[in-house]
């Protein structure tokens, strides 16, 4: 086989971890010797264990004048774990491939270089467009010290999330709602506005059995602490995490009895609207979120897309139409020119069940 196919091997197993690493990347390795698997790995749930000494541990001795093929530049720095580069030397790799760069400043070439410097022979750039798509959320905790930020929508064909009444159970399909659980799944987080948690009363997990092994962080935007304690995402806080972010000086009350339900109370500046959205997201990424996931109502949407906070878009069309008087995906945020649209690329598109989900990507 080929470099490219033994580095789509462990594009799959880092793609599979994506969601249960963070605080660390989802890395895949996959170690090679006289054509032979002898050991793959993925980064453990946790982020630790990192997927290289595990995939070393799997090929033991085999792994000696053997080939690895890693997604992401092995760290060279201590941490809680030791450098991955010293394991690769320790045990006589001959070769590493690397798909992507780590741009983490500790690393960002540095990492290879100890390799070679070893006399391991490193090839790297092996299909790095790929691996960077799966390192997009780290890339982005490090470079603009926020999350990768995905916005999902679940609409009608004209836009619509819900009925002038309010009602939006379910305009997606069972299949439609499936491929929702599976995102958030594939996200360290999801969050919504406390307008969505007043209304809606929603869980936020991902409720497919065996699909994630870390519980996903759900996230809410209350800038007032309006958040019931009576709500599902409080009462059951303590097995699987809630964190709320608020405005700083909230009501010391009301922090005290969220806490002593099990929620995480996360404090940032607010804003003529609520919180400062900007400065909530650099808040999650300190505590580790690296993708986030998020599914507020349309005031939700329209004040991240103000602020030019949202990397991707999945949308969910559901093969129907309201109407003008149904809610908006996204309310009113002040647009008057064409040119100050912000604008997306399609990504992918295809069916889901009954409904149709666009993939799309920040444009260049």
């Amino acid at each position: 086989m080929s470099d490219q196919a033994h580095m789509r091997a462990a594009l799959a197993l880092a793609r599979r971890g994506l969601g249960n690493a963070w605080p660390n990347p989802s890395v895949g390795c996959v170690i090679v010797r006289d054509g032979r698997v002898v050991g793959r790995a993925v980064t453990a749930p946790g982020g630790r264990p990192h997927a290289e000494p595990l995939a070393l541990a799997m090929a033991g001795a085999a792994a000696r004048g053997a080939t690895a093929y890693v997604t992401l530049e092995p760290c060279c720095h201590h941490g809680r774990t030791p450098p991955c580069t010293d394991a690769l030397i320790a045990a006589g790799v001959a070769r590493v491939v690397i798909a992507s760069r780590d741009v983490d400043p500790r690393v960002n070439g540095a990492g290879a270089a100890r390799l070679r410097a070893a006399g391991i022979v490193v090839e790297e750039g092996v299909l790095a467009d790929e691996a960077d798509d799966v390192n997009a959320g780290f890339f982005a905790s490090v470079r603009r010290g926020r999350p990768l930020v995905t916005l999902k929508l679940a609409s009608t064909l004209d836009g619509r999330i819900a009925t002038r009444t309010g009602e939006s159970k379910w305009i997606t399909g069972e299949a439609g709602r499936r491929a929702a659980h599976a995102l958030r799944g594939r996200h360290d987080a999801v969050m919504v506005g406390v307008g969505t948690v007043l209304t809606d009363d929603p869980d936020l997990t991902c409720r497919i059995p065996g699909y994630k092994s870390v519980p996903t962080v759900r996230v809410v935007a209350d800038s007032h602490l309006r958040t019931k304690l009576t709500a599902r995402l409080v009462v059951d806080a303590r097995k699987a995490p809630t964190w709320i972010v608020a405005r700083n000086g909230a009501d010391p009350l009301r922090r005290r009895a969220l806490a002593e339900l099990g929620v995480t109370l996360v404090d940032v500046p607010g804003s003529e609207s609520g919180v400062d959205l900007k400065r909530a997201l650099e808040a999650l990424a300190q505590r580790g979120i690296t993708r986030l996931l998020v599914e507020g109502g349309g005031q939700m949407a329209a004040s991240l897309l103000r602020a030019d906070l949202v990397d991707r878009i999945a949308w969910f069309h559901a093969p129907a139409v309201m109407g003008g008087d149904g809610w908006p995906s996204a309310q009113a945020f002040g647009i008057s020119r064409l040119a100050d649209m912000p604008r997306f690329v399609r990504h992918a598109a295809g069916p889901v069940g009954v409904d149709w989900l666009t993939e799309l990507r920040r444009a260049a």
